[in-house]
């Protein structure tokens, strides 16, 4: 198979490519390097089924002039602005990031005639729903941030896209994803405060943020596993870890693998970390899980696992 990772140099795409190669695919690598890192890649240049194109998906006859080249059997569309902070100041980057760069993979796909897609969406699609049980049927999606309401878009071009043009798309809709390369996020935030200033720990909200955190090995397992769709259509899957981490137990554990003691915790205060911020929802799995999926990290282990993986890095 010759796949197309659209975002391959960023957190999850560099663990994806790495993946598809040891799958014996021949991948070729599109990231533009604004969030995608080149050292998160660096390590596969030398390997001849890897092709790397710096380029911004969201430029359509750049992108295009790759799809004519290479043409891919299958896209993995995971170039979005992943900073959700970031866009809350501008929300133009969730524009052109996540919503314009979609639209141009897809008008490829559809020039080219290709036919499987994975999409890379978001629980935050479902909005700030903290007494519903949010599964796969919940109605009256509304998302509260700029990037939730870009990634909803998405999915709507993706299901219009796929119908006109008898695409196979896979949707993934996950919480917060951890591992080795982790660029931002709370985790990363308290690392780096920690380093700074080793006696206190400023805390975005109250602490009582609660969500499920999923290691990338175990979302990368599931990409891998339900990667090929058998009818034309869009095949939706909400994809998880058991159990759940607040922001103060993330700040614990952060402490304790930094071996720091008598951390004075400062909170700004407030139910959210920031405006758009989605403090705690119930998030169903069993879906997938009837599918026979389940991860093998619980959130708090993809937590401590994570916090010791960027310690050493």
């Amino acid at each position: 198979m010759r796949a197309c990772v659209v975002g391959g140099a960023g957190f999850i795409g560099s663990h994806l490519c790495e993946t598809l190669l040891k799958d014996s695919c021949q991948v070729v690598c599109v990231d533009n390097l604004s969030l995608g890192r080149k050292q998160n890649i660096q390590h596969m240049f030398d390997n001849k089924y890897f092709t790397f194109y710096e380029v911004d998906a969201s430029k359509e006859k750049e992108l295009e002039q790759i799809f004519k080249i290479e043409r891919p059997d299958y896209v993995f569309q995971l170039a979005a602005n992943s900073d959700i902070q970031t866009s809350a100041k501008n929300p133009q980057i969730e524009y052109i990031n996540t919503y314009t760069t979609t639209f141009e993979v897809l008008s490829c796909m559809k020039k080219y005639d290709i036919k499987n897609l994975f999409f890379a969406s978001t629980s935050a699609v479902y909005g700030d729903k903290e007494n519903v049980i949010l599964d796969e049927y919940t109605s009256n999606l509304s998302p509260i941030s700029y990037y939730g309401a870009a990634k909803l878009g998405c999915e709507a071009l993706i299901n219009a896209f796929s119908y006109m043009n008898n695409m196979k798309a896979l949707v993934f809709r996950f919480p917060n994803v951890i591992g080795p390369r982790l660029t931002h996020g709370v985790i990363y935030d308290f690392i780096k405060k920690l380093n700074e200033d080793s006696s206190r720990l400023q805390i975005l909200g109250d602490g009582k943020q609660i969500k499920p955190y999923i290691y990338v090995e175990d979302l990368i397992d599931a990409i891998m596993q339900f990667k090929y769709v058998e009818k034309p259509g869009v095949m939706l899957y909400n994809v998880g870890a058991e159990g759940e981490t607040s922001v103060d137990d993330i700040a614990k554990i952060v402490c304790e693998e930094m071996k720091l003691e008598g951390v004075h915790f400062c909170y700004t205060g407030g139910r959210c970390g920031w405006n758009g911020d989605v403090p705690r929802f119930r998030y169903s799995l069993k879906k997938i899980h009837d599918a026979g999926w389940k991860a093998k990290y619980t959130s708090n282990d993809a937590v401590r696992m994570t916090v010791r993986d960027n310690i050493r890095r």
